[in-house]
């Protein structure tokens, strides 16, 4: 059996914090503001696949009021997910992602961003696609105030 999910994040820029995107973090003089590492790219992900799963969302599973995860690294979270998935009789079989962002430049890291997403749900990093897109100026985050992705993942019955 096969199942799509899709994902969806958005998360404000903020002073004093690293921006950490797949898990790779990337120099810019704004973080992600969030209770975990505010990784916009790998929350998505993970949304698609529970999603997919039908297992609710990162909310229900990693709760902003709980302290377990403050700063905490997403793909660490990813990785649980995934053991989630398996626990129900899923694996995933491939991700398709894009960030929408005005700044930082994201090409120069998207390899490193690949690989720890792939790693992660231990899949090839053939199976993982990350790209990026600009608003064009339009919007909030055509108006550099943060970011946004979307994620798509299919999973597979074990």
């Amino acid at each position: 059996m096969i199942r799509v999910g899709i994902g969806f994040d958005a998360h404000r820029f903020a002073p004093g914090r690293p921006c950490v995107l797949g898990g790779v973090e990337i120099p810019h003089p704004l973080g992600l503001l969030g209770h975990s590492d505010a990784d916009v790219l790998t929350h998505a992900i993970m949304d698609a696949l529970l999603g997919a799963a039908a297992l609710g969302d990162i909310g229900q599973h990693f709760p902003d009021s709980d302290e377990r995860w403050r700063n905490a690294s997403s793909i660490a979270l990813l990785r649980r997910v995934a053991q989630r998935l398996a626990e129900n009789g899923w694996r995933a079989a491939n991700v398709d992602a894009s960030v929408q962002a005005e700044a930082p430049r994201l090409a120069p890291h998207n390899a490193a961003m690949r690989r720890n997403i792939a790693d992660a749900l231990a899949l090839d990093s053939s199976a993982v696609s990350v790209k990026a897109t600009t608003m064009e100026g339009m919007g909030a985050v055509g108006r550099n105030e943060g970011m946004t992705a979307m994620a798509v993942a299919t999973i597979l019955k074990t």
